[in-house]
């Protein structure tokens, strides 16, 4: 509907210039927020009373090319200025210039500007001018809260638009503030230049720079709008496209600084790529001439094993050998999910090793080192991408990196799933649970293993033997509880202890502290104990009781175990079911165990085999 062109009256030079400077920090700040930055870029502001459509008792106007007129001499804070701006953007924005509404234009005007406000209000962005500020609750008190356009549209067209909801008007008495100039089609979308502008395309394109500008402070990094200019490397770009594009790993490329200098890559021998975690950088070197898709696979790949842990998890591990097997599961699970292309140098995979851990891989790997020993990563032969050493280096105040780098997996898994943006193998998501999660003591999990093998033994009544009678009723005999007969026959389990010299005094009591605590708390009556170094010494059945305060270790030679595990095998007064608790210090032979067992070993050791048994790392 066309506007009617109103006279302003001339304003002094005072009046104008603070009105004007007041108008342009509000503008200026609506064209910094990454949200509106992409739309400003499109729009002409007038704000001069020369051919101002404005109404004198209005605040602005705009057209659906793009043009909008503020007011000229109106005195308002830089606050509202920003609210108005907005407002009129989001109109835009909206798609809220409909042929379709013109002969009712009032109405769907008035519902249009409730939307907007409302929008605005949640985004808690700007200060209304005193003409909106009861919007809000004039819709929450008449009941339209929570409607589209299109719904309180219908409403305003049925029961008339409430007189207290725009007591002054947003455009003057008739409420319109959006306006269609003489011979302007509806639907057309042109900016200054008379080129088309799709203004939801760029209202998509500022919510992707909110949100990347949120990632980018959750990483404590600066964003401008625009930030992927024609000078950022193709490092940084697919740096950028983790950030706007892939909510899992977003947070953490946040984070890291990219390090692209081939001088820095030859003094530290990286052939394509590594990472430091505690500096928060990633290496990147030019020479090794990776494409787009390369990238990102490299840069994944890196941001991989600093979310998972990689670092901290080796633990006693080989180095290079443990980054080989995390290298594995990686680079199997990258490929399954589509991310890049793996690059032809320092690629690690084969599809035979899908589905395992990358412990369960270390474990194989460790029975053929000479042949790993050969393999490449991505940062060359013999060499780990993992640079420094694992740490607990705090970031800021209650933080340390371990908790920084496991929040942003877990909030950037919570992201990917809820958005819908791909498919995830689930050994990964698994992966990234488990370690959103507190690890399970080793004296917990010892205590789910006594659980396993000895249930809690179940009372019985029995009126073999009365139980006292009650004072109340003597006449009525009462059952004893009692344990059935027999229940305790081959309640019992073989405790074969390493008492090598090498082997920790301090260890061996607390595991066996441990394993008497929870022997008296399952009710097993004895253990048989055999202690192992160079010879075997079978100190027969003991009661938990005196595992704990009378066992004498005897030895304190070599290691030899595999005796200790013959013997109670092949002993006849020993179950054949009963299991086998094996506390070494890795320092031993090949092990052949026919029973079920389950190896007690300190943190940082590890057997030099596959362990078909569970295994329980003491602190």
């Amino acid at each position: 509907m066309p506007a009617n062109r109103r006279k302003h009256k001339k304003p002094s030079d005072g009046q104008l210039g603070r009105a004007e400077q007041l108008r342009e920090i509000g503008i200026r700040d609506v064209a910094n927020n990454p949200l509106f930055a992409s739309m400003h870029r499109h729009t002409h502001v007038y704000s001069r009373p020369h051919e101002n459509l404005c109404p004198k008792e209005g605040l602005a106007v705009m057209t659906s090319r793009g043009m909008i007129h503020m007011h000229p001499t109106r005195i308002a804070e830089p606050e509202e200025w920003a609210y108005i701006y907005a407002h009129c953007l989001l109109h835009l924005a909206f798609g809220h210039f409909q042929v379709s509404h013109t002969h009712t234009q009032l109405e769907w005007n008035a519902a249009c500007d409730c939307y907007v406000a409302r929008f605005l209000a949640d985004l808690k962005f700007g200060r209304p001018p005193l003409e909106l500020r009861g919007v809000l609750d004039v819709l929450n008190n008449e009941g339209f809260s929570g409607k589209t356009e299109e719904q309180l549209y219908d409403e305003f067209c049925l029961r008339g638009i409430p007189a207290s909801l725009f007591p002054s008007g947003t455009a003057g008495g008739d409420h319109c503030d959006m306006i269609f100039l003489p011979g302007e089609e509806s639907d057309s979308k042109h900016d200054k230049h008379d080129k088309k502008v799709d203004w939801q395309a760029c209202f998509a394109l500022g919510l992707q720079e909110a949100v990347t500008a949120a990632v980018y402070e959750v990483g404590g990094v600066m964003f401008s709008p625009g930030y992927q200019t024609p000078n950022m490397s193709e490092a940084q770009r697919a740096k950028s496209w983790f950030i706007s594009n892939y909510p899992l790993l977003g947070a953490l490329a946040a984070s890291f600084s990219i390090i692209e200098d081939p001088l820095i890559c030859h003094r530290i021998q990286i052939s394509v790529s590594a990472v430091d975690m505690q500096m928060r950088e990633i290496y990147i070197n030019p020479r090794a001439q990776l494409n787009k898709e390369e990238l990102r696979f490299v840069m994944a790949h890196e941001l991989l094993h600093v979310g998972l842990r990689h670092d901290v998890r080796c633990g006693g591990r080989d180095p290079y050998l443990w980054n080989v097997a995390c290298d594995y599961v990686i680079n199997n699970w990258l490929v399954e999910m589509g991310v890049g292309d793996m690059p032809a140098l320092g690629g690690l995979y084969d599809v035979t090793l899908k589905g395992e851990s990358a412990e369960a891989i270390y474990d194989r790997i460790v029975t053929d080192m000479r042949h790993y020993r050969k393999l490449m990563t991505l940062r060359g032969t013999d060499l780990s991408d993992i640079l420094g050493k694992p740490g607990w280096w705090a970031i800021g105040d209650g933080c340390d990196l371990d908790d920084f780098y496991r929040s942003c997996l877990s909030q950037g898994l919570a992201l990917h799933q809820n958005q819908v943006r791909g498919y995830m193998p689930a050994g990964l998501i698994e992966e990234i649970r488990a370690l959103s999660q507190p690890p399970i003591l080793w004296d917990v999990k010892l205590a789910q293993w006594f659980d396993h093998y000895f249930p809690p033994l179940e009372k019985m009544r029995s009126y073999a033997r009365l139980s006292r009678r009650q004072s109340a009723t003597p006449d009525i005999p009462r059952p004893l509880w009692v344990f059935p007969p027999n229940m305790e026959d081959g309640r019992t389990f073989g405790v074969l202890l390493d008492t090598s010299g090498s082997m920790d005094r301090n260890i061996l009591a607390r595991a066996l502290g441990a394993i008497a605590s929870y022997s008296m708390a399952r009710d097993v009556p004895a253990a048989r104990v055999v202690f192992c170094d160079a010879a075997v010494y079978d100190q027969g059945y003991m009661r938990p009781e005196d595992i704990a305060e009378k066992v004498r270790v005897r030895g304190r030679g070599g290691t030899i175990l595999q005796p200790g595990i013959d013997l109670l095998e092949a002993a006849e007064d020993f179950p054949k079911d009963g299991p086998l608790l094996i506390i070494t210090d890795g320092f031993c032979d090949k092990l052949r165990i026919r029973r079920e067992h389950a190896f007690l070993l300190p943190e940082g050791r590890f057997l030099p085999f596959v362990p078909r048994g569970d295994v329980f790392k003491i602190r």
